[in-house]
Protein backbone atom coordinates (compact mmCIF):
# COMPACT_ATOMS: atom_id res chain seq x y z
CA UNK A 1 0.00 0.00 0.00
CA UNK A 2 1.12 3.30 -1.17
CA UNK A 3 2.12 6.19 1.87
CA UNK A 4 3.81 9.16 2.70
CA UNK A 5 6.25 9.57 5.25
CA UNK A 6 5.50 12.56 7.37
CA UNK A 7 8.93 14.49 9.46
CA UNK A 8 7.56 15.72 12.34
CA UNK A 9 9.83 18.50 13.49
CA UNK A 10 7.08 19.30 16.78
CA UNK A 11 4.52 21.40 14.71
CA UNK A 12 0.92 21.65 15.89
CA UNK A 13 -0.59 20.75 12.61
CA UNK A 14 1.79 17.36 11.60
CA UNK A 15 -1.28 14.84 12.61
CA UNK A 16 -3.00 17.16 10.70
CA UNK A 17 -0.95 16.76 7.39
CA UNK A 18 -1.15 13.14 7.60
CA UNK A 19 -4.93 12.89 8.25
CA UNK A 20 -5.38 15.14 5.17
CA UNK A 21 -3.35 12.03 3.06
CA UNK A 22 -5.26 9.68 4.98
CA UNK A 23 -8.52 11.94 3.56
CA UNK A 24 -7.26 11.13 -0.09
CA UNK A 25 -6.76 7.79 0.60
CA UNK A 26 -3.71 7.33 0.70
CA UNK A 27 -1.74 5.96 3.82
CA UNK A 28 0.20 7.89 5.62
CA UNK A 29 2.39 7.70 8.64
CA UNK A 30 4.71 10.09 11.01
CA UNK A 31 8.30 9.31 12.43
CA UNK A 32 10.99 11.52 14.16
CA UNK A 33 13.33 14.16 12.22
CA UNK A 34 16.16 11.88 13.84
CA UNK A 35 14.90 8.08 12.29
CA UNK A 36 17.31 6.65 10.13
CA UNK A 37 15.00 6.15 7.26
CA UNK A 38 16.36 2.50 6.29
CA UNK A 39 14.67 0.85 3.25
CA UNK A 40 12.74 -1.06 5.12
CA UNK A 41 10.82 1.94 6.76
CA UNK A 42 10.83 4.16 3.17
CA UNK A 43 8.82 0.58 1.67
CA UNK A 44 6.08 1.79 -0.25
CA UNK A 45 6.74 5.39 0.68
CA UNK A 46 6.05 7.93 -2.47
CA UNK A 47 7.16 10.85 -0.47
CA UNK A 48 7.92 12.83 2.45
CA UNK A 49 6.50 15.74 3.84
CA UNK A 50 8.64 17.88 6.53
CA UNK A 51 6.23 20.06 9.30
CA UNK A 52 6.05 23.17 10.87
CA UNK A 53 7.51 23.24 14.20
CA UNK A 54 7.64 25.75 17.39
CA UNK A 55 11.24 26.22 16.77
CA UNK A 56 13.33 28.68 14.47
CA UNK A 57 16.44 27.26 12.62
CA UNK A 58 18.86 29.23 13.61
CA UNK A 59 18.13 28.58 17.43
CA UNK A 60 20.37 26.27 19.63
CA UNK A 61 18.83 22.70 19.43
CA UNK A 62 16.77 23.30 16.55
CA UNK A 63 15.84 19.57 15.50
CA UNK A 64 17.35 18.99 12.15
CA UNK A 65 16.63 15.82 9.88
CA UNK A 66 19.19 12.52 9.28
CA UNK A 67 20.53 12.58 6.27
CA UNK A 68 18.92 9.84 5.36
CA UNK A 69 15.70 11.85 4.19
CA UNK A 70 17.63 13.91 1.29
CA UNK A 71 19.98 10.83 0.51
CA UNK A 72 16.10 8.71 -0.17
CA UNK A 73 15.91 10.41 -3.47
CA UNK A 74 11.84 11.22 -2.86
CA UNK A 75 9.96 13.46 -3.33
CA UNK A 76 10.04 16.08 -0.29
CA UNK A 77 7.46 18.92 0.69
CA UNK A 78 8.43 21.25 3.10
CA UNK A 79 5.91 23.27 4.92
CA UNK A 80 6.57 26.38 7.06
CA UNK A 81 9.83 25.20 9.17
CA UNK A 82 10.34 22.01 7.13
CA UNK A 83 10.80 24.57 4.48
CA UNK A 84 13.54 26.46 6.10
CA UNK A 85 15.11 23.58 7.17
CA UNK A 86 15.45 22.67 3.65
CA UNK A 87 16.76 25.99 2.43
CA UNK A 88 19.39 26.08 5.64
CA UNK A 89 20.63 22.75 4.66
CA UNK A 90 21.35 23.17 1.31
CA UNK A 91 22.85 26.84 1.61
CA UNK A 92 19.68 28.96 1.50
CA UNK A 93 19.11 32.12 4.86
CA UNK A 94 16.75 32.31 7.25
CA UNK A 95 16.00 35.71 9.09
CA UNK A 96 13.62 36.54 11.77
CA UNK A 97 10.68 39.41 10.64
CA UNK A 98 10.33 42.62 11.78
CA UNK A 99 6.22 42.36 10.24
CA UNK A 100 5.06 38.33 11.08
CA UNK A 101 2.62 37.13 9.16
CA UNK A 102 -0.49 35.09 10.78
CA UNK A 103 -3.76 34.63 9.22
CA UNK A 104 -4.94 35.20 6.12
CA UNK A 105 -2.32 36.09 2.73
CA UNK A 106 -3.01 36.57 -1.25
CA UNK A 107 -0.37 34.93 -3.02
CA UNK A 108 0.68 35.61 -6.48
CA UNK A 109 2.68 33.31 -8.78
CA UNK A 110 6.15 34.71 -10.28
CA UNK A 111 6.90 31.39 -11.95
CA UNK A 112 4.51 28.26 -12.67
CA UNK A 113 4.64 25.49 -10.74
CA UNK A 114 3.34 21.41 -10.82
CA UNK A 115 2.39 22.09 -7.04
CA UNK A 116 -0.05 24.92 -8.19
CA UNK A 117 -1.63 23.18 -11.05
CA UNK A 118 -5.28 24.14 -10.98
CA UNK A 119 -4.74 27.05 -8.27
CA UNK A 120 -5.94 30.80 -9.35
CA UNK A 121 -3.27 33.55 -8.77
CA UNK A 122 -4.13 35.59 -5.76
CA UNK A 123 -5.40 32.51 -3.34
CA UNK A 124 -5.78 33.75 0.48
CA UNK A 125 -3.01 31.12 1.90
CA UNK A 126 -3.01 30.72 5.92
CA UNK A 127 0.42 31.87 7.17
CA UNK A 128 1.83 31.43 10.68
CA UNK A 129 5.65 32.45 11.29
CA UNK A 130 7.56 35.13 12.26
CA UNK A 131 10.77 33.65 10.53
CA UNK A 132 11.23 33.92 6.41
CA UNK A 133 13.21 32.86 3.45
CA UNK A 134 15.71 35.55 2.88
CA UNK A 135 17.78 33.87 0.53
CA UNK A 136 16.42 30.51 -1.27
CA UNK A 137 18.93 27.52 -1.65
CA UNK A 138 20.63 26.46 -4.60
CA UNK A 139 18.81 25.10 -7.08
CA UNK A 140 15.63 26.42 -5.75
CA UNK A 141 13.75 28.96 -7.85
CA UNK A 142 10.70 30.77 -6.29
CA UNK A 143 6.86 30.34 -7.62
CA UNK A 144 4.90 31.99 -4.90
CA UNK A 145 5.11 35.72 -3.16
CA UNK A 146 2.70 37.13 -0.39
CA UNK A 147 2.65 41.05 -0.28
CA UNK A 148 6.19 41.17 2.19
CA UNK A 149 7.44 37.40 1.69
CA UNK A 150 8.33 34.21 -0.85
CA UNK A 151 5.70 32.16 -0.06
CA UNK A 152 6.79 29.13 -2.28
CA UNK A 153 9.84 27.99 -3.79
CA UNK A 154 11.26 24.57 -5.32
CA UNK A 155 13.81 22.65 -6.87
CA UNK A 156 11.96 20.75 -9.93
CA UNK A 157 15.18 18.92 -10.37
CA UNK A 158 15.49 17.09 -7.52
CA UNK A 159 11.74 17.24 -6.66
CA UNK A 160 12.19 19.28 -3.56
CA UNK A 161 9.21 21.99 -2.96
CA UNK A 162 8.84 24.40 0.36
CA UNK A 163 5.69 26.08 1.22
CA UNK A 164 5.48 29.50 3.91
CA UNK A 165 2.24 28.46 4.37
CA UNK A 166 -0.48 25.63 5.54
CA UNK A 167 -2.03 24.03 3.28
CA UNK A 168 -3.06 21.38 5.70
CA UNK A 169 -5.49 23.84 7.34
CA UNK A 170 -8.81 24.92 6.65
CA UNK A 171 -8.96 28.07 6.24
CA UNK A 172 -6.27 27.92 3.74
CA UNK A 173 -7.75 28.27 0.10
CA UNK A 174 -7.13 25.27 -2.46
CA UNK A 175 -4.86 23.98 0.68
CA UNK A 176 -6.61 20.41 -0.38
CA UNK A 177 -5.57 21.11 -3.94
CA UNK A 178 -1.99 21.86 -3.11
CA UNK A 179 -1.31 18.66 -1.28
CA UNK A 180 -3.60 16.45 -4.13
CA UNK A 181 -0.94 17.91 -6.37
CA UNK A 182 1.92 17.22 -4.24
CA UNK A 183 0.31 13.25 -3.32
CA UNK A 184 -0.65 12.46 -6.66
CA UNK A 185 0.77 14.59 -9.49
CA UNK A 186 4.28 14.58 -8.21
CA UNK A 187 4.86 11.68 -5.88
CA UNK A 188 2.79 9.60 -7.97
CA UNK A 189 0.75 7.67 -4.96
CA UNK A 190 -2.12 5.32 -5.77
CA UNK A 191 -4.93 5.57 -2.95
CA UNK A 192 -5.39 2.16 -0.86
CA UNK A 193 -6.50 3.11 3.30
CA UNK A 194 -9.87 3.71 4.76
CA UNK A 195 -11.45 4.43 7.62
CA UNK A 196 -12.58 0.68 7.82
CA UNK A 197 -8.83 0.17 7.31
CA UNK A 198 -8.17 1.64 10.14
CA UNK A 199 -10.83 0.25 12.71
CA UNK A 200 -9.54 -3.20 11.50
CA UNK A 201 -6.16 -1.97 12.28
CA UNK A 202 -6.96 -0.43 15.85
CA UNK A 203 -9.15 -3.32 16.90
CA UNK A 204 -6.20 -5.99 16.26
CA UNK A 205 -4.12 -3.91 18.08
CA UNK A 206 -6.23 -3.69 20.77
CA UNK A 207 -6.64 -8.09 20.64
CA UNK A 208 -3.16 -8.58 20.76
CA UNK A 209 -2.16 -5.93 23.50
CA UNK A 210 -4.62 -6.89 25.94
CA UNK A 211 -4.53 -10.61 25.85
CA UNK A 212 -6.39 -11.84 28.88
CA UNK A 213 -6.13 -8.48 30.80
CA UNK A 214 -9.20 -6.09 31.80
CA UNK A 215 -9.73 -2.78 30.58
CA UNK A 216 -10.69 0.10 32.16
CA UNK A 217 -12.08 3.34 30.34
CA UNK A 218 -13.11 6.01 31.94
CA UNK A 219 -15.74 7.69 30.21
CA UNK A 220 -17.24 11.14 29.79
CA UNK A 221 -20.33 10.26 27.70
CA UNK A 222 -18.75 12.90 25.35
CA UNK A 223 -17.77 11.47 21.57
CA UNK A 224 -14.05 10.49 22.51
CA UNK A 225 -14.67 8.28 25.42
CA UNK A 226 -17.90 7.12 23.90
CA UNK A 227 -16.34 6.14 20.83
CA UNK A 228 -13.48 4.48 22.23
CA UNK A 229 -16.26 2.40 24.56
CA UNK A 230 -17.55 1.66 21.54
CA UNK A 231 -14.29 0.34 19.60
CA UNK A 232 -13.26 -2.00 22.87
CA UNK A 233 -16.72 -3.40 23.10
CA UNK A 234 -16.64 -4.62 19.60
CA UNK A 235 -12.82 -5.71 19.45
CA UNK A 236 -12.91 -7.67 23.00
CA UNK A 237 -15.12 -9.36 24.99
CA UNK A 238 -17.12 -7.39 26.97
CA UNK A 239 -16.99 -9.19 30.15
CA UNK A 240 -13.50 -7.87 29.65
CA UNK A 241 -14.52 -4.03 29.25
CA UNK A 242 -15.08 -1.53 32.14
CA UNK A 243 -16.91 1.47 32.07
CA UNK A 244 -16.50 3.85 34.69
CA UNK A 245 -18.03 7.20 34.74
CA UNK A 246 -16.54 9.80 37.66
CA UNK A 247 -19.13 12.79 38.32
CA UNK A 248 -16.14 15.02 39.36
CA UNK A 249 -19.07 18.18 39.80
CA UNK A 250 -17.28 19.98 37.21
CA UNK A 251 -19.91 18.55 34.56
CA UNK A 252 -22.76 20.56 32.23
CA UNK A 253 -26.27 20.47 33.45
CA UNK A 254 -28.22 17.12 33.19
CA UNK A 255 -24.66 15.24 32.16
CA UNK A 256 -24.90 12.35 34.30
CA UNK A 257 -28.08 11.06 33.83
CA UNK A 258 -27.41 11.53 29.41
CA UNK A 259 -24.45 9.57 30.46
CA UNK A 260 -26.23 6.57 32.17
CA UNK A 261 -28.39 6.56 29.13
CA UNK A 262 -25.73 6.19 26.18
CA UNK A 263 -23.74 4.21 28.25
CA UNK A 264 -26.43 1.26 28.82
CA UNK A 265 -27.51 1.61 25.13
CA UNK A 266 -23.62 0.20 24.43
CA UNK A 267 -24.69 -2.56 25.87
CA UNK A 268 -21.70 -2.75 28.46
CA UNK A 269 -21.71 -5.58 30.89
CA UNK A 270 -19.89 -3.45 33.53
CA UNK A 271 -20.77 -0.09 34.76
CA UNK A 272 -19.49 2.30 36.97
CA UNK A 273 -20.94 5.40 37.88
CA UNK A 274 -19.24 7.49 40.84
CA UNK A 275 -20.26 10.91 42.47
CA UNK A 276 -16.74 12.39 43.19
CA UNK A 277 -17.87 15.84 43.13
CA UNK A 278 -16.65 17.16 46.95
CA UNK A 279 -13.53 15.23 46.42
CA UNK A 280 -12.74 16.89 43.05
CA UNK A 281 -14.11 20.57 44.58
CA UNK A 282 -12.11 19.94 47.85
CA UNK A 283 -9.14 19.67 45.45
CA UNK A 284 -9.66 22.64 43.41
CA UNK A 285 -10.64 24.87 46.74
CA UNK A 286 -8.18 28.11 46.45
CA UNK A 287 -6.52 27.00 42.68
CA UNK A 288 -6.25 29.52 40.12
CA UNK A 289 -3.78 28.27 37.77
CA UNK A 290 -4.83 26.22 34.94
CA UNK A 291 -2.02 23.90 34.88
CA UNK A 292 -2.09 23.34 38.21
CA UNK A 293 -6.17 22.58 37.98
CA UNK A 294 -5.44 19.82 35.05
CA UNK A 295 -2.60 18.41 36.94
CA UNK A 296 -4.76 18.62 40.04
CA UNK A 297 -8.08 16.54 38.22
CA UNK A 298 -5.69 14.10 36.06
CA UNK A 299 -4.58 13.29 39.31
CA UNK A 300 -7.52 12.69 41.02
CA UNK A 301 -9.14 10.60 38.09
CA UNK A 302 -6.66 7.95 38.53
CA UNK A 303 -6.61 8.23 42.38
CA UNK A 304 -10.48 7.59 42.30
CA UNK A 305 -10.48 5.28 39.62
CA UNK A 306 -7.72 2.90 41.56
CA UNK A 307 -10.02 3.24 45.02
CA UNK A 308 -13.08 2.78 43.42
CA UNK A 309 -12.38 0.07 41.46
CA UNK A 310 -10.92 -2.15 43.91
CA UNK A 311 -12.23 -5.78 44.38
CA UNK A 312 -14.53 -5.26 40.80
CA UNK A 313 -11.43 -5.80 38.64
CA UNK A 314 -8.44 -8.78 39.21
CA UNK A 315 -5.19 -8.19 38.67
CA UNK A 316 -3.54 -5.63 36.35
CA UNK A 317 -5.60 -3.93 33.95
CA UNK A 318 -4.90 -1.51 30.78
CA UNK A 319 -6.10 1.71 31.61
CA UNK A 320 -8.21 3.12 27.93
CA UNK A 321 -8.36 6.32 27.01
CA UNK A 322 -10.37 8.94 24.58
CA UNK A 323 -6.81 10.64 23.80
CA UNK A 324 -7.02 12.73 20.45
CA UNK A 325 -3.64 13.66 18.69
CA UNK A 326 -4.45 17.21 19.22
CA UNK A 327 -4.10 16.50 23.52
CA UNK A 328 -0.98 14.84 22.91
CA UNK A 329 0.53 17.38 20.56
CA UNK A 330 -0.54 20.53 22.85
CA UNK A 331 0.47 18.69 25.77
CA UNK A 332 4.53 18.50 23.82
CA UNK A 333 4.15 15.12 23.15
CA UNK A 334 2.84 13.14 19.79
CA UNK A 335 6.07 12.04 17.76
CA UNK A 336 9.41 12.82 18.55
CA UNK A 337 11.07 15.24 21.39
CA UNK A 338 10.32 18.63 19.50
CA UNK A 339 6.57 19.93 20.53
CA UNK A 340 6.32 22.56 22.93
CA UNK A 341 3.47 22.40 26.01
CA UNK A 342 0.47 24.57 24.75
CA UNK A 343 -1.82 23.03 27.81
CA UNK A 344 -1.27 20.28 29.75
CA UNK A 345 -4.31 17.74 28.99
CA UNK A 346 -5.19 16.20 32.10
CA UNK A 347 -5.39 12.43 30.00
CA UNK A 348 -1.65 13.34 28.80
CA UNK A 349 0.86 14.73 31.59
CA UNK A 350 -1.04 13.82 34.75
CA UNK A 351 2.13 12.03 36.53
CA UNK A 352 -0.07 9.28 37.36
CA UNK A 353 -0.74 8.98 34.27
CA UNK A 354 2.78 9.28 32.89
CA UNK A 355 3.38 5.92 34.99
CA UNK A 356 0.60 4.08 32.94
CA UNK A 357 2.26 5.20 30.06
CA UNK A 358 5.58 4.54 31.29
CA UNK A 359 4.39 0.95 32.19
CA UNK A 360 2.89 0.31 28.73
CA UNK A 361 -0.80 0.08 30.53
CA UNK A 362 -2.53 2.50 28.32
CA UNK A 363 -4.67 2.25 25.42
CA UNK A 364 -5.26 5.45 23.09
CA UNK A 365 -7.36 4.11 20.07
CA UNK A 366 -8.12 7.47 19.17
CA UNK A 367 -4.49 8.93 19.37
CA UNK A 368 -3.84 9.38 15.58
CA UNK A 369 -7.08 11.08 15.04
CA UNK A 370 -8.93 14.15 15.32
CA UNK A 371 -12.31 15.37 16.02
CA UNK A 372 -14.08 14.65 13.05
CA UNK A 373 -12.56 11.32 12.20
CA UNK A 374 -13.41 10.21 15.93
CA UNK A 375 -16.71 11.09 14.74
CA UNK A 376 -16.78 9.17 11.50
CA UNK A 377 -15.48 6.40 12.87
CA UNK A 378 -18.39 6.61 15.74
CA UNK A 379 -20.66 6.25 12.89
CA UNK A 380 -18.83 3.46 11.70
CA UNK A 381 -19.32 1.54 14.34
CA UNK A 382 -23.17 2.46 14.94
CA UNK A 383 -23.30 5.19 17.55
CA UNK A 384 -26.38 6.90 17.40
CA UNK A 385 -25.92 10.23 16.08
CA UNK A 386 -26.86 12.25 19.57
CA UNK A 387 -23.70 11.12 20.98
CA UNK A 388 -21.35 11.15 17.62
CA UNK A 389 -22.72 14.85 17.01
CA UNK A 390 -22.11 16.35 20.24
CA UNK A 391 -19.87 19.32 21.05
CA UNK A 392 -16.74 18.53 22.22
CA UNK A 393 -16.15 19.00 26.15
CA UNK A 394 -12.55 18.72 27.99
CA UNK A 395 -12.23 16.48 30.17
CA UNK A 396 -11.74 18.80 33.50
CA UNK A 397 -14.89 20.17 32.66
CA UNK A 398 -16.10 23.20 33.80
CA UNK A 399 -12.88 23.99 36.32
CA UNK A 400 -11.33 25.11 33.02
CA UNK A 401 -13.90 27.62 32.18
CA UNK A 402 -14.10 28.91 35.34
CA UNK A 403 -11.14 31.83 35.14
CA UNK A 404 -9.56 31.69 38.86
CA UNK A 405 -10.64 29.56 41.60
CA UNK A 406 -13.22 27.24 41.11
CA UNK A 407 -16.18 26.56 43.95
CA UNK A 408 -19.50 24.80 43.87
CA UNK A 409 -21.37 27.78 43.45
CA UNK A 410 -19.38 29.04 40.48
CA UNK A 411 -19.91 25.95 38.86
CA UNK A 412 -23.39 26.37 39.76
CA UNK A 413 -23.66 29.44 37.88
CA UNK A 414 -21.42 28.31 34.94
CA UNK A 415 -23.78 25.32 34.56
CA UNK A 416 -27.20 27.00 34.36
CA UNK A 417 -25.54 29.92 31.64
CA UNK A 418 -24.22 27.31 29.46
CA UNK A 419 -27.36 25.21 29.58
CA UNK A 420 -29.27 28.51 28.40
CA UNK A 421 -27.13 29.30 25.94
CA UNK A 422 -26.63 25.52 24.27
CA UNK A 423 -30.57 24.91 24.44
CA UNK A 424 -30.78 28.17 22.14
CA UNK A 425 -28.49 26.89 20.08
CA UNK A 426 -30.75 23.73 19.21
CA UNK A 427 -34.14 25.33 19.49
CA UNK A 428 -32.50 28.36 16.83
CA UNK A 429 -31.20 25.12 14.79
CA UNK A 430 -27.59 26.49 15.24
CA UNK A 431 -26.08 23.45 16.95
CA UNK A 432 -25.46 21.42 14.04
CA UNK A 433 -23.79 24.76 12.19
CA UNK A 434 -20.69 25.19 15.12
CA UNK A 435 -18.04 22.63 15.64
CA UNK A 436 -18.07 23.89 19.66
CA UNK A 437 -19.60 26.15 21.62
CA UNK A 438 -19.66 27.50 25.65
CA UNK A 439 -19.73 29.48 28.33
CA UNK A 440 -17.29 31.09 30.43
CA UNK A 441 -17.20 32.46 34.26
CA UNK A 442 -14.78 35.70 34.23
CA UNK A 443 -13.12 36.22 37.19
CA UNK A 444 -14.72 39.71 37.26
CA UNK A 445 -17.68 41.67 38.07
CA UNK A 446 -19.24 44.93 36.68
CA UNK A 447 -21.73 47.20 37.32
CA UNK A 448 -25.23 46.78 36.55
CA UNK A 449 -28.90 47.99 36.98
CA UNK A 450 -31.54 45.77 37.95
CA UNK A 451 -34.51 48.12 38.65
CA UNK A 452 -33.86 50.94 40.33
CA UNK A 453 -31.13 49.56 42.32
CA UNK A 454 -27.22 49.09 41.21
CA UNK A 455 -25.10 45.52 41.23
CA UNK A 456 -22.44 44.05 40.78
CA UNK A 457 -22.60 41.11 38.39
CA UNK A 458 -20.19 38.33 37.06
CA UNK A 459 -19.14 38.71 33.35
CA UNK A 460 -20.32 35.71 31.05
CA UNK A 461 -18.44 35.08 27.54
CA UNK A 462 -19.72 33.20 25.09
CA UNK A 463 -17.42 31.35 22.73
CA UNK A 464 -18.78 29.87 19.54
CA UNK A 465 -16.86 29.01 16.99
CA UNK A 466 -16.43 26.50 13.42
CA UNK A 467 -13.89 23.99 12.55
CA UNK A 468 -13.08 20.44 11.01
CA UNK A 469 -10.86 19.13 13.62
CA UNK A 470 -9.57 22.12 16.23
CA UNK A 471 -6.39 22.99 15.00
CA UNK A 472 -7.66 25.84 13.23
CA UNK A 473 -11.17 27.62 14.42
CA UNK A 474 -12.68 31.13 13.18
CA UNK A 475 -15.40 32.67 15.02
CA UNK A 476 -19.65 31.92 14.40
CA UNK A 477 -20.69 34.75 12.82
CA UNK A 478 -23.91 34.96 14.48
CA UNK A 479 -27.00 37.19 13.50
CA UNK A 480 -26.85 40.68 15.96
CA UNK A 481 -30.41 39.54 17.10
CA UNK A 482 -29.14 35.63 18.01
CA UNK A 483 -26.61 37.57 20.47
CA UNK A 484 -28.98 40.18 21.61
CA UNK A 485 -31.71 37.53 22.26
CA UNK A 486 -29.41 35.15 24.07
CA UNK A 487 -27.72 37.45 26.61
CA UNK A 488 -31.08 38.78 27.49
CA UNK A 489 -32.58 35.47 28.54
CA UNK A 490 -29.05 34.55 30.24
CA UNK A 491 -28.85 37.86 31.93
CA UNK A 492 -32.80 37.24 33.16
CA UNK A 493 -32.27 33.55 34.55
CA UNK A 494 -29.26 33.72 36.25
CA UNK A 495 -28.92 36.62 38.69
CA UNK A 496 -25.59 36.66 39.68
CA UNK A 497 -24.45 37.11 35.26
CA UNK A 498 -24.58 41.28 34.99
CA UNK A 499 -22.86 41.51 31.71
CA UNK A 500 -22.53 38.69 28.57
CA UNK A 501 -19.62 39.49 26.11
CA UNK A 502 -18.82 37.17 22.76
CA UNK A 503 -15.33 36.43 21.73
CA UNK A 504 -14.30 37.00 18.45
CA UNK A 505 -10.91 35.21 18.72
CA UNK A 506 -9.97 32.80 15.91
CA UNK A 507 -7.37 30.28 16.68
CA UNK A 508 -4.68 30.74 15.80
CA UNK A 509 -3.56 32.99 17.72
CA UNK A 510 -6.60 32.21 20.70
CA UNK A 511 -6.89 28.71 21.82
CA UNK A 512 -10.37 27.59 21.63
CA UNK A 513 -10.81 27.12 25.22
CA UNK A 514 -9.85 29.81 27.75
CA UNK A 515 -7.60 29.47 30.43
Amino acid sequence: MDKILIVDFGGQTAQLIARRIRDFGVYSDIVAPETNLSPNILSDVKGLIFSGSPWSVYEEGAPVVHPSAYESGLPILGICYGFHRMTTDFGGSVLGLAKKEYGRAALRFPKPSKLFDGVPEGFISWMSHGDSIAEVAEGFQITARSADHPAAAEDPEKRRYGLQFHPEVTHCEYGIKILENFVFGICGADKGWSMEGYLEEVSASIKKRVGDHPVLLLISGGVDSSVVAGVLLSALDPEKVHLMYIDTGLMRKGETEAVRKSLEALGATHLSIIDAGDRFLHALEGVDDPEEKRRIIGDLFVEVQKSDIVGKIDGDYFLAQGTLYTDLIESGKGVGKNAKVIKSHHNVRSPLIEAKRNAGMIIEPLDRLYKDEVRRLGRLIGLSESVVGRHPFPGPGLAVRILGAVDREKCRILREADAIFIEELHRRKLYDEIWQAFAVLLPIKSVGVTGDARRYGYVLALRAIVSHDGMTADVYPFDTKDLLEISSLITNSVSEIGRVVYDVSSKPPATIEWE
